[in-house]
């Protein structure tokens, strides 16, 4: 049984999350469906239920999340508008492997609240959507290699499980090395993978100007939903986009994360940008599995002539109207400036607790899925993030499990918030932050405090 005392002289328990840990252990890898979801075999929580903007784990410790499942649960946890629909969505029967007229209008609401997306096709995850987008891109370009922005994120499928070593790079050694995310990952297709800094378009027309020959699509999370929030500005993204139609290379927007959250529009919205391609999942229906990629008529229309995409599950009728109904809300009701409204707040509230103990902190990305970072000035850039004192984070976000308030162990991923996140969350995610400051900087070497302390 693993137990820890908080600050407050509470307790948590982990003691059936350990337990069952050892259990599932014996059937999955890591204990869980996503290697994303283990902490440690005493550290790994199981959801009971969530409700809001809270979630309760099956030792029934209560939490205030802000991760939200890394961010589809836009509107809070069971929403119960949501959740009727998609019980309307059961009585259709689930998938015929046949279309339904559900899809068109919903293809046809995000049409009209995204301009980029002039045809759409559903999937069921971000994954998806992103295969499908750069195999639409290869088709179009008739050029295979991809640019991805370092520290992106894209999914997990073969063309994208490369990532710059940043952490140990030293600048004058040249361009940083290529990895393979994973093992499994095949060395024949690395030579297709790009990398280049976020926020520097000289480095994108340098690349570009000796490779565009085989170089058919530029793959980019304008705010990088796992890597803090960082935000490509206005001019890089202006640069970018004519770059792409310079060298005939196909502008991918991945907003799986950004989309319908940051914006009605989404990030290209919010930083004036018009894709080719785009691509949509988190928040899409609430938490209900579907995504989307979606693009300029001329391009998407190469799908079924030409590109194969498909999936039994795709347009599944639950998923659908979920789908519907969330966007239906984001549209037509102030959803979403409620979000922005609660983020800012909690911006404002932590950045008052932070100066008041003279810790250098800086905060990055839309107040809808917020980056936090010990550091004066934010980065700019991947490069730019191994700079930051990150370790303060990640002894920080224990503390805050302790206390109740559910964040990302890992410094990279930003904080999500819903829209039923009220005032009570506010005052008391606050109170135990500070709370949970004054224990980090008790806890850490001598050395560490004084790197972030004045």
């Amino acid at each position: 049984m693993r137990q820890s005392r908080s600050s407050g002289g509470g307790m948590r328990s982990l003691e059936k999350s350990n337990r069952h840990f050892r259990k599932a252990v014996g059937k999955l890898p890591l204990g869980v469906a996503s290697n994303f979801r283990y902490w440690g075999d005493d550290k790994t929580i199981y959801a009971k239920r969530g409700k809001g903007g809270r979630i309760w784990d099956i030792d029934d410790n209560e939490y205030i999340d802000y991760r939200l499942g890394y961010g589809p649960a836009i509107l809070g946890y069971a929403d119960p508008r949501v959740d009727e629909a998609a019980r309307n969505g059961m009585q259709v029967g689930g998938v015929f492997a046949l279309g339904t007229e559900l899809e068109y209008e919903v293809a046809n609401r995000i049409s009209r609240m995204v301009p980029a997306a002039e045809l759409v096709r559903f999937s069921n995850s971000g994954t998806e959507a992103v295969m499908a987008a750069l195999r639409i891109a290869r088709a179009h370009s008739g050029k295979d290699g991809h640019i991805v922005v370092e520290g992106g994120y894209h999914g997990v499928f073969t063309e994208v499980l490369w990532y710059a070593e940043v952490e140990d790079w030293d600048p004058r050694d040249g361009a940083p090395e290529i990895l393979p995310f994973c093992a499994g990952t095949p060395q024949i297709v690395k030579p297709l993978f790009h990398t280049v800094p976020l926020n520097d378009a000289n480095v994108v027309e340098e690349v570009l100007r000796k490779n565009h020959n085989d170089i058919g699509a530029f793959l980019i999370e304008p705010i990088m939903g796992n890597c803090c929030g960082l935000t490509a500005t206005k001019q890089y993204l202006q640069d970018v986009r004519s770059l792409c139609d310079r060298y005939n290379v196909v502008l991918i927007v991945d907003e799986v994360k950004t989309g319908f959250r940051v914006a009605m529009g989404g990030v290209q919205e919010l930083l004036g940008v018009k894709a080719d391609l785009c691509t949509f999942a988190k928040a899409l229906a609430n938490g209900y599995p579907i995504s989307v990629v979606a693009g300029r008529e001329d391009i998407m229309r190469i799908v079924g002539d030409g590109v194969v995409h498909g999936g039994t599950f795709t347009g599944h009728s639950v998923s659908l109207a979920a789908a519907d109904k969330t966007l239906q809300i984001l549209e037509e009701t102030d959803a979403l400036e409620t979000v922005r409204r609660y983020g800012t707040q909690m911006q404002t509230g932590i950045g008052r607790i932070l100066t008041a103990k003279g810790i250098p902190h800086s905060f990055v990305g839309h107040p809808s899925m917020s980056g936090l970072f010990f550091s004066d000035e934010a980065p700019r850039d991947y490069r730019d993030w191994v700079n930051t004192n990150y370790d303060f984070y990640d002894a920080l976000a224990a503390e805050l499990h302790e206390l109740g308030i559910l964040v990302e162990p890992d410094s990279r991923e930003p904080w999500f918030f819903c829209e039923a996140h009220d005032v009570k969350c506010l005052d008391e995610t606050l109170d135990k932050f500070e709370q949970a400051v004054e224990i980090t900087i008790r806890k850490l070497p001598g050395d560490n405090r004084s790197n972030n302390t004045a």
